[in-house]
């Protein structure tokens, strides 16, 4: 039950039970019945569960960045990506701001500079995440409607879209040509995981993350397990777990030409894993790209051999 106190000779205050228990205040009111009236709509609010503790908005975005960020229950690359946005762009700009006093008029110039500076798609990713965090402080009850979302629903200047870019998808011989460079930029082993992407459609995660007890050669067909099949990657570690959905675990067919090859492969070494640095470590997929499949695919073939310690730079940190 909200209620009111005189505080000065012309001024009063309007106290108030919070939802934590504590209690609340709201000064400056002039006259008895302008405090009274606010009591009342006060109570008013709180029967139908609208009522918005003023001091909830004046939370801070760094404040609420801390604890929303610990309710995050996503991939650990995405909850990466979501650290970096909000460290690199939505904290800098907002976070000393009360999340109660971002306008939609403040978001709309804010995206506006952010489109001077960054892609399209990169704009797009950090306004998601601040609309996210926005949505759970409604949710939260600390501001009424998520500023984000006004200014969409507001709209704006509709842009034409892009004509989307027609897709490239390699030849048999155009793969077997990537593949002979890229063995000739870092060896057999990488020659032989372009082969088999290309004739398998496996993703990137599912071979860099194949065992030799997964690969079934004389049944022609290689395995990729529903709860350990694929390599993750985070910023400072890998790790083993599902594939991208749950129908991902299969069994892949493999290619009569393939078998001799990858038993060849696999009898030349003793390690766990198919595909992997010379130094048997988990190759990472942004260093491969960068040392082995741009200069293959571009026909820059003037990068050395990639030395006996590279592969993933060399991921020495591995297979923890």
């Amino acid at each position: 039950m909200a209620w009111t106190e005189k505080i000065g000779s012309r001024s009063w205050r309007v106290r108030y039970p919070t939802a934590d228990g504590r209690i609340g205040s709201r000064s400056g009111f002039g006259t008895k019945k302008l405090a009274d009236d606010y009591a009342n709509q006060i109570e008013a609010d709180q029967r139908r569960g609208i009522w918005l503790d003023p001091q909830a908005a004046k939370t801070s975005v760094s404040a609420w960045v801390a604890l929303w960020t610990e309710t995050l229950d996503v991939e650990v690359r995405t909850e990466e990506n979501y650290r970096s946005r909000i460290r690199n762009q939505i904290e800098p700009r907002w976070g000393s701001t009360a999340v109660g006093d971002i306008t939609a008029l403040a978001v709309t110039l804010w995206i506006k500079e952010l489109r001077r500076r960054y892609a399209r798609s990169t704009v797009a990713g950090i306004v998601t995440v601040f609309l996210m965090m926005l949505d759970d402080a409604v949710d939260e009850r600390l501001i009424a409607v998520n500023p984000v979302r006004r200014r969409a629903r507001r709209g704006r200047r509709r842009e034409r879209s892009p004509v989307p870019a027609e897709r490239i998808w390699v030849t048999p011989e155009q793969v077997v040509r990537i593949s002979d460079n890229a063995e000739l930029l870092g060896g057999r082993c990488y020659g032989l995981l372009v082969v088999t992407a290309g004739w398998t459609g496996a993703r990137w995660g599912e071979l860099a993350g194949l065992r030799r007890v997964n690969t079934h050669l004389d049944d022609g067909c290689i395995v990729i397990y529903p709860d350990t099949g694929c390599l993750h990657e985070g910023n400072h570690r890998l790790w083993l777990g599902p594939p991208k959905t749950p129908a991902s675990g299969r069994s892949i067919t493999l290619p009569p030409f393939l078998i001799d090859p990858l038993r060849d492969h696999l009898d030349g070494h003793d390690g766990d894993f198919v595909f992997a640095s010379p130094r048997r470590c988990w190759l990472r997929r942004s260093d491969f790209d960068l040392r082995v499949v741009r200069p293959a695919v571009d026909g820059n073939l003037r990068h050395r051999r990639l030395p006996a310690s590279a592969g993933n730079a060399d991921h020495r940190r591995s297979t923890t």
